[in-house]
């Protein structure tokens, strides 16, 4: 792991990173900050874990569901108010080739409601070690996870949630090696 340097612990983030693993969840762990995660719903109806989720008051997702959304939504929105960071997969879920999905809006439309910074990581090499509907170990290839800068939002807020979303899909995607990226990168707008 790279970059624990660029984190604050005092601050508040809407942190974003691809998802190509159920590992992820594990290797986010070793940044060793505290954040609220958005995870699907299925997950909280795990023994021990789900209950974990529940008492750590994670925040449930419901995909495709417009109602879950809205109140996932509104639950962040509380949550980063009170001061805790929380973590997205804007993707939202994970990919089966390691080239990053479009991502969704929310995390975006959250920074820029709230005037928060984004702190982008980098997850890479997981989906090679634990794929996608896979419960066995395939490999011991190294995983990398880069936490980047964070942006504060000075930086994007001259720019829409679309190109918000697009901006971090591009930062993360150039530190993801199955990454290809045709979009050009929306030009960060600095303010003193």
């Amino acid at each position: 792991m790279s970059g624990k340097e660029h984190i604050d612990k005092n601050a508040t983030y809407v942190v974003v990173s691809n998802h190509q693993s159920q590992l992820d969840i594990l290797a986010a762990f070793r940044t060793f900050f505290h954040f609220k995660w958005v995870s699907k719903i299925e997950v909280f109806k795990l023994p021990f874990i789900g209950w974990n989720m529940r008492l750590n008051e994670y925040i449930p997702l419901k995909r495709g569901d417009k109602d879950s959304i809205l109140e996932m939504l509104e639950k962040c929105r509380k949550t980063l108010k009170e001061g805790n960071s929380v973590f997205i997969f804007p993707e939202g879920t994970r990919s089966e080739t390691g080239i990053l999905r479009p991502f969704k809006p929310g995390a975006f439309q959250l920074a820029h409601e709230l005037k928060l910074p984004i702190l982008p990581i980098a997850i890479d090499g997981t989906r090679e070690v634990l794929p996608k509907y896979s419960l066995e170990l395939k490999s011991r290839n190294p995983m990398k996870i880069q936490i980047l800068p964070p942006v504060p939002y000075e930086s994007f807020q001259h720019m829409s949630v679309e190109e918000t979303a697009a901006f971090f899909r591009k930062k993360i995607g150039a530190h993801v090696s199955a990454h290809t990226e045709d979009a050009e990168e929306p030009m960060l707008v600095r303010t003193a």
